[in-house]
């Protein structure tokens, strides 16, 4: 699951055009606890998460590689 989050992590900030400073500042993080989540080296607690979900608006379920649907179903 780490390596699925930590790609998918990448793959939609670049998909958005965000850089990990600015998906920082949105989540109240550090850039450098952001760089961790897409290096591996740490894993988001679910209140991060959250709101990496709500920038990306992608479902956790996507994020963490449960389903290959990026959005919920309305």
């Amino acid at each position: 699951m780490k390596e699925i989050l930590a790609a998918r992590l990448k793959q939609c900030r670049k998909e958005k055009g965000f850089t990990q400073r600015e998906v920082a500042i949105y989540c109240d993080i550090s850039e450098k606890a952001y760089q961790n989540y897409e290096l591996m080296t740490r894993e988001p607690k679910l209140e991060v998460l959250l709101k990496i979900a709500e920038i990306f608006q992608v479902s956790l379920d996507y994020l963490v590689g449960r389903t290959e649907k990026k959005q919920v179903n309305k």
